[in-house]
């Protein structure tokens, strides 16, 4: 116990302590304590709540997004634009500045909408915060309200109560918690009075309870031993508070990016301005409207932009699969994933109890769903559903009859059962196979943890006693079993039969009952009497059954060169089976307490081999997390409680499911799947391949284009300045290109068919490809060759049209004409070169086509209206439009070999 103030010290073992060593630690006894102490300690401890985080305010999240280099030099474009009025004979360029901003706008539009929703993790386990509580005061029991609870109280549990604060158990009647949302125990937890060993795990801690589980059978009463930050679930919201946010591999390449485009941009202007101030007679002012045109080229304006906006695309489709992305840049980050470490209950199962395999008549009947089908066991078989229909025949009937009778669960006018998990498992399949559950019950002998049985007595014809329980100690009981109908004696060799049978159960982890009746001459006769001399009917086997999909799921993605990791709470045996049963390999899996026991280098080194964790808790996730990134893997987390928030946080994807998860796990998320199901992150995971393909061509696409105006202008300015000095030494005339010519190829004529890229169809055989490396960036070294040799290829081709229109015309107004038509015209053709290295031809996609035809009739509009008085650029007659093709021709042949070359170069079919 620590109050708010103290350190970092290991929590008490409440668990491993005797009640009077607790009583005495405390203050307290079995009466509780009194009002003024409790208020003297609710001072010292403070409220039993979770602390809320620092809230993002919405001024904060929407400034954030605009935290990016790129976006630092879309603003200092923005200034420089503006800037040319205060130079020597120069005006403010409105436009350009206008066109920036917007960019600039929109891209922090896109960006705020999607994280708006985003919501706290801390502010989610707040939420979760119980209202009220029944606890014993001045020998009074009172209810009050939970977050006035302290450390020494005692508390009264009932069924249906969610559990205020972590206590120790004092009393019992029957008591059974769901701990599912904490530890991942997918069944109710028995909880007992006594004392543990101080190493066991927080799931096999049975005489404790836990804040924010609830109470799901029975009644009894604790004393408080931890409340607020301190207990199990506020650790785990410390671990959230503690939390670094992660970048994702695809942000911290775009921040890198536009470092690198900076530095480029800022080095060429240095280097232009002192060559043209060293070596040629250009005017100063010249200079300086260079330099300015030269940041306006290096600047991809609508990079930000477009990618936001393919992400944003991207995040929809997702959406429309049942993935909800919380975060954009995850939708990147999912094609890089190799591992997938994945909870147990509810995300590869279905989070209930199903009876899955009977035992009767001597056969054994194995079936999927929740109704038996077919059977099959000592080389017998049988049908157990008659003409396709939910009705068993009469070998099975009296099992599933005696599971419905013997059973407790209430069903609601709308179908859903409440009661117990396992009686809601014999009730369901029971209605299934729409067992008659005529007959008043007359008695219920109760189910206890020292009798291991329950009897009810119905009149049924004829008073009549149904009893389940622990197969051995039903099997006590019996003196007779039901075969093919008729009832025989249970020989010796019958008995060792079924306990072996049962063995055979529980070594699949199934958690097994066994079940008996018997008529009755009394039904008011004392228990011993009703519970003798039992015919024995069969044994049913149950477990919170995988989801059909996942194995199939897990499949798909093994061939996709990603490999799935099982961590779970449940225990050994079951993660072993449920590993098993979806495809996983069971041998070498390890405990929590073997994760404890080894240092980061070994695990580091068995998690390679290690397919299946069992018992885990969440810093054993966390570890196994580490251990996994700590080798290069790109991870994704999935869970659903309370208990897989610290992972999910750290996970480099966090995913939560929808419909079962809790508020904590979804808020510590970055997707969420609507659906719960598995194989939803195969087709998100595809889904990000896809996206990652299409930024890969727009970045190639549009950065080629930026470097190649860069050496255009570069180039241009120093061979003009040299072989030109008289036009290129005045202010006006100092320019390849002006910075509105710059800017209109970049946001019209670029950016429209980049933005139509964002929706191109996803390539076949994307799931048949391994993952690309995690430290393999969206401009890879073919990428880089490509974007640079298409740059070159650009100003040469681009730079002969400029100077041989320069040298027959004599106006540099035309040749810049002629320069400006000729680098929309190859831009626009080139993406479908980009395009064809996919295999995807024109038509496949009709929103680039549709963006292709409005970005020429655009040009075209520039050219031939009045418009071109505005970007001072004149018509080209239709000779000069016959050097634009010739130019052309060039262009094309030169990057047909270069393309050629660069195949020969890098082996991989997907080049751009």
């Amino acid at each position: 116990m620590a109050s708010p103030n103290a350190d970092t010290t290991p929590p008490e073992p409440w668990y491993a302590k005797p009640t009077d060593e607790i009583f005495s630690a405390l203050k307290t006894d079995e009466t509780g304590i009194s009002s003024d102490e409790a208020g003297r300690r609710l001072s010292e401890y403070g409220p039993n709540e979770i602390h809320e985080a620092e809230r993002t305010s919405v001024l904060d999240l929407l400034l954030s997004q605009f935290r990016n280099p790129l976006i630092y030099l879309l603003v200092v474009a923005a200034l420089l634009s503006l800037g040319t009025g205060f130079l020597p004979g120069g005006e403010p360029s409105y436009t350009e500045a206008v066109f920036i901003v917007l960019i600039i706008v929109a891209n922090g539009v896109f960006g705020f909408v999607q994280d708006y929703q985003a919501t706290r993790s801390i502010e989610a386990l707040r939420e979760l915060a119980t209202p009220d509580a029944t606890v014993l005061r001045d020998g009074e029991k009172r209810s009050i309200d939970a977050e006035k609870v302290v450390p020494g109280d005692v508390i009264y549990l009932e069924q249906g109560d969610a559990i205020p604060a972590d206590a120790r158990v004092l009393a019992t009647e029957e008591l059974r918690t769901n701990e599912s949302p904490l530890t991942g125990e997918s069944t109710p937890v028995e909880k007992t009075t006594g004392t543990v060993d101080e190493d066991t795990p927080l799931a096999e801690r049975r005489n404790i309870v836990y804040k924010n589980t609830t109470v799901v059978k029975g009644r009894g009463r604790a004393v408080v031993v931890e409340t607020g930050m301190e207990t199990e679930v506020g650790g785990i919201a410390t671990q959230l508070d503690e939390a670094e946010d992660r970048q994702t591999p695809f942000q911290a390449e775009v921040e890198h990016l536009g470092k690198q485009i900076g530095v480029l941009v800022v080095s060429l202007i240095v280097l232009v301005v002192a060559v043209q101030y060293l070596f040629t007679a250009t005017e100063p002012t010249a200079i300086l409207l260079v330099g300015i045109t030269l940041a306006v080229a290096g600047v991809p304006e609508g990079l930000p932009a477009v990618v936001t906006f393919t992400l944003a695309l991207g995040a929809r489709e997702m959406v429309d699969r049942n993935a909800l992305v919380r975060r954009l840049p995850v939708v990147e980050s999912l094609g890089s994933v190799d591992v997938i470490v994945t909870d147990k209950t509810g995300t590869v199962t279905e989070n209930e109890m199903t009876v899955t395999r009977l035992y009767a008549s001597g056969s054994v009947i194995d079936f999927s769903g929740s109704s038996p089908s077919s059977a099959t066991g000592d080389g017998n078989s049988q049908r157990v559903a008659a003409n396709g229909n939910q009705r068993c025949d009469s070998e099975v009937s009296p099992l599933l009859r005696c599971g419905r009778l013997c059973n407790n669960v209430a069903r609601t006018d709308d179908g859903e059962y409440r009661g117990e998990p396992t009686e809601i498992a014999l009730r369901r399949i029971a209605d299934d196979a729409e067992i008659d559950p005529a007959g008043e019950r007359v008695r219920e002998i109760q189910f206890s943890s020292e009798r291991k049985r329950m009897t009810v007595v119905v009149e049924d014809g004829g008073p009549t006693a149904y009893m389940k329980g622990a197969p051995g100690t039903v099997l006590e009981r019996c003196d007779s079993v039901l075969e093919g109908g008729d009832v025989q004696e249970l020989t010796d060799e019958k008995r060792q039969d079924i306990l072996d049978k049962t063995e055979s159960f529980a070594a699949d982890a199934l958690r097994v009952l066994g079940f008996a009746s018997k008529s009755l001459d009394d039904p008011s006769a004392d228990a011993e009497q009703i519970e003798d001399g039992m015919v024995f009917l069969g044994l049913q086997g149950m477990l919170d059954p995988p989801r059909e999909e996942v194995e199939d799921a897990i499949a798909d993605c093994r061939s996709a060169g990603i490999r799935t990791v099982l961590a779970t709470g449940d225990n050994l045996t079951t993660a072993r089976a449920v590993g098993e049963q979806i495809g996983l390999d069971p041998d070498g899996a390890l405990t929590g307490g073997d994760i404890t026991e080894q240092s980061d280098d070994e695990l580091g080194r068995t998690i390679e081999d290690v397919d299946v964790f069992a018992r885990v808790e969440p810093d054993h996730k966390v570890r196994v997390l580490n251990a996994l990134q700590g080798n290069g893997h790109n991870v994704v987390m999935t869970g659903d409680g309370v208990n897989d928030a610290p992972a999910l946080t750290q996970a480099d994807v966090g995913v939560a499911m929808g419909q079962r998860g809790t508020d904590v796990a979804r808020q510590a998320s970055d997707m969420i799947l609507q659906d719960d199901n598995f194989a939803t992150i195969r087709d998100a995971i595809r889904e990000g391949r896809g996206i990652f393909e299409n930024v890969r061509k727009f970045v190639n696409y549009l950065v080629s284009t930026n470097t190649g105006e860069v050496l255009v202008v570069f180039l241009g300015v120093l061979l003009g300045s040299l072989l030109f000095p008289s036009q290129f030494s005045a202010t006006s005339q100092a320019l390849i290109l002006t910075p509105i010519l710059i800017l209109w190829i970049n946001l019209a004529a670029d950016t429209l068919p980049a933005l139509a890229l964002g929706a191109d169809p996803h390539a076949d055989g994307l799931m048949d490809r391994p993952p690309r490396p995690t430290d393999e960036g969206v401009i890879n070294a073919r990428v880089l060759v490509s974007i640079l040799t298409i740059a070159v290829l650009l100003a040469v081709t681009g730079l002969g049209i400029f100077f041989y229109t320069l040298d027959r015309t004599g106006s540099i107004l035309r040749a810049q004409t002629l320069l400006f038509t000729f680098i929309v015209v190859v831009e626009l053709i080139r993406i479908q070169v980009i395009r064809s290295r996919y295999d995807q031809t024109l038509r496949s996609n009709r929103w680039l086509v549709g963006a292709i035809g409005v970005s020429l009739l655009i040009q075209l509009a520039v050219l031939y209206t009045p418009l071109n008085d505005f970007f001072q650029v004149v018509p080209p007659t239709l000779v000069e439009w016959g050097w634009i093709a010739v130019g052309f021709g060039v262009f094309l042949l030169l990057n047909v070999v270069v393309s050629a070359l660069n195949s020969r170069i890098f082996e991989s079919r997907i080049s751009e």
